[in-house]
């Protein structure tokens, strides 16, 4: 367990802990509740940083990537960020193009959140909303705990009240590649996904309300595939939610190459795949690379995109006197190919 500064934010210190359990490594800080570190090894016991991220501070701040973050309140999109909540209409901040995304353009990815506890393997962050902020009704105290607990295991756990019935929603924003962030694209890591089920997009990224089977189509990853097997028929790659079944485990990924293997386990109802198709080269990781195209993918538990505008989508609406529990374990092993 280790603490020091990672800069500053409008004259506030940002901090940085790093923990150690199980066989990994964590650097974690205050701004946004983020993961900027996790070295893992590989199968002949070489550590690596699995998570792309930023060498300092600044390239968190000026990135809208959200690499490593706590997103909220309300992760993934809402169309026109507009929804009904309690009989009443709910006009979210718009920050992508006229959509909602990830919490606004002030969401919990860039709140300064502060340290509660901290512990040889483990550090909580805690942080609290205001009614009305970015749209958001209800004042709302949030948690985030991430644990190094057994053998090459990540847990990370977020909760939420509220003292007025409120949209909720947070995720894990995490691109991970197993070979080591600096390393060569993803497109050669395989993902399985327990899933039968996805939602489709339209041409703005926003769920349709449809619900409809993998077989056959691109999105069909419930046996270990390659990601880049389908991706050109894609056009910018991945950026769909998938509707989980409660299998364990909910995901696999796999590098042929390190031979890591990361499991996911969770207890919300969809998992967001977002390939990084967003990066273009301009912006340079923790090494000073260039983040390429699909240089990471991001796995992101949640309810469904659009939830709210969507009956039979997953409830994501929180009422007073409820908690908001959301489980994610990742559990990392390696081993190369026969």
């Amino acid at each position: 367990m280790q603490k020091e500064t990672f800069g500053a934010l409008q004259g506030e210190p940002v901090e940085a802990v790093r923990l150690r359990g199980g066989g990994l490594e964590a650097r974690l800080i205050t701004y946004g509740a983020r993961l900027t570190e996790l070295w893992v090894p590989d199968a002949k016991g070489d550590l690596a940083d699995v998570v792309l991220g930023y060498g300092n501070l600044d390239g968190y701040v000026q990135s809208g990537a959200f690499a490593g973050a706590t997103c909220g309140q309300y992760a993934n999109r809402v169309a026109g960020g507009r929804c009904m909540i309690a009989g009443k209409p709910l006009q979210l901040d718009r920050n992508e193009g006229g959509n909602h995304l990830h919490g606004g353009t002030a969401g919990f990815d860039r709140k300064l959140w502060h340290i509660a506890a901290l512990e040889e393997h483990s550090v909580t962050f805690v942080a609290s909303t205001g009614d009305g902020e970015m749209g958001f009704p209800g004042h709302s105290n949030l948690c985030v705990r991430y644990s190094l607990t057994g053998t090459g295991m990540l847990e990370i756990e977020m909760t939420a009240d509220t003292d007025a019935p409120t949209l909720i929603n947070m995720a894990h924003h995490s691109y991970f590649n197993l070979s080591g962030q600096g390393g060569d694209d993803v497109l050669d890591h395989q993902l399985q996904i327990a899933a039968p089920f996805y939602t489709p997009v339209d041409g703005e990224n926003l769920a349709t309300g449809e619900i409809v089977a993998v077989a056959e189509t691109p999105f069909d990853f419930q046996e270990l595939k390659p990601i880049g097997r389908d991706i050109g028929t894609l056009g910018g790659g991945y950026d769909h939610n998938w509707c989980l079944t409660g299998a364990t485990p909910a995901a696999c990924l796999f590098d042929p190459i390190s031979g890591r293997r990361m499991t996911l386990d969770t207890n919300q109802l969809g998992l967001q795949v977002y390939t990084g198709g967003g990066f273009d080269g301009t912006e340079r990781g923790k090494a000073g690379q260039p983040l390429g195209r699909f240089a990471g993918v991001a796995l992101e538990t949640q309810v469904f995109p659009c939830s709210p505008n969507f009956a039979h989508f997953p409830n994501c609406i929180l009422q007073p006197g409820e908690i908001y529990r959301h489980d994610m374990r990742l559990t990392f092993t390696a081993n190369l190919p026969v």
